[in-house]
């Protein structure tokens, strides 16, 4: 519990104000650029998309489910004349992240913004194929793999923009990370806990991967989309869904709304330059202590490359 004493009550209430704020939003025009965006069949993935492609940018979208990615696809590509092309990747299987990883890294795509925001919410323990709790393998590893992955090839071109669509839920996360047992063996696991944690994960990742790409002109943030409306968490059970789609959606805003910020941060001058950062839609905030903790940051990357079976 060392961290707890290191939360502050300011930090919780400029939270919940910056919840209610509108976007900053951007409305420079992006024509040509590539926008590569995961988790883009419906949501705020969906509508980022559509934000992008409104403004003229080239999609490439990462997806569980073809079907849906060729009808997204489609819809683009005649409602806005752009270049819409999709990849299925389930993050749920290792394999299939190193596959994406390894096709991008040889292609001769040169990529302006690289949007993580495929995610999960499980309110029950579930170990996946390559060994890891769910939550923490989609939500963290896959993102990591990624960026580690085409950290050259994106060093070399000098001019992305990454963001992880992260969450407020990290601060949940108030005794950190336990590396010696992430999958839950020794000590309970929540739907909220593990959530937080993968959650505080990625955020760690962060403060590495800003050393790496120092003066390299390519940034890497991290945003919490808002209290937004989306599908994220109806994998769970009767109650869970009852629960999320009666009480809780009522409060929750449009994708929309999480699509404006994310646009804004992929491409107004306002922010180039500003790396290693977390948002909260468009307004900086301090993270919660734990995804502050540079040892446990440098633990945790050499933990992650060995994990995964990166060189």
């Amino acid at each position: 519990m060392r961290y707890l004493k290191q939360y502050k009550m300011s930090n919780i209430i400029a939270m919940m104000r910056n919840n209610r704020k509108e976007p900053e939003t951007c409305n420079d025009d992006f024509e040509g650029r590539l926008v590569i965006i995961s988790g883009a069949t419906s949501g705020i993935g969906y509508e980022t998309a559509r934000e992008y492609a409104s403004h003229g940018a080239n999609l490439l979208l990462i997806n569980r489910n073809e079907e849906k990615s060729i009808a997204v696809c489609e819809e683009i590509r005649e409602g806005f004349r752009v270049e819409c092309d999709y990849k299925i990747a389930n993050y749920a299987r290792l394999s299939d992240v190193r596959r994406i990883g390894k096709e991008l890294l040889e292609s001769d795509i040169e990529i302006d913004v690289l949007i993580h925001n495929a995610g999960v919410y499980s309110t029950k323990k579930v170990i996946t194929e390559d060994n890891n709790e769910l939550s923490f393998q989609v939500n963290y590893l896959a993102s990591f793999i990624l960026n580690y992955m085409l950290k050259d090839k994106l060093k070399a071109g000098g001019k992305t923009r990454i963001i992880l669509v992260s969450s407020e839920g990290h601060r949940f996360a108030v005794r950190g990370i336990r590396l010696d047992d992430l999958n839950y063996e020794n000590h309970r696991h929540t739907g909220l806990g593990s959530y937080g944690v993968a959650k505080t994960a990625q955020l760690l990742s962060v403060i590495k991967f800003v050393e790496y790409f120092e003066d390299s002109g390519v940034t890497i943030n991290a945003v919490h989309p808002g209290d937004v409306k989306s599908n994220m968490g109806l994998n769970n059970g009767r109650i869970y869904r009852f629960f999320k789609n009666k009480i809780i959606n009522r409060t929750l805003k449009s994708p929309e709304r999480s699509a404006k910020a994310l646009y804004y941060l992929g491409v107004s001058k306002e922010v180039g330059g500003i790396s290693g950062k977390f948002f909260n839609l468009t307004t900086e905030e301090e993270p919660a202590p734990p995804a502050l903790d540079r040892d446990v940051a440098e633990e945790l990357w050499k933990a992650t490359i060995e994990l995964v079976g990166l060189e």
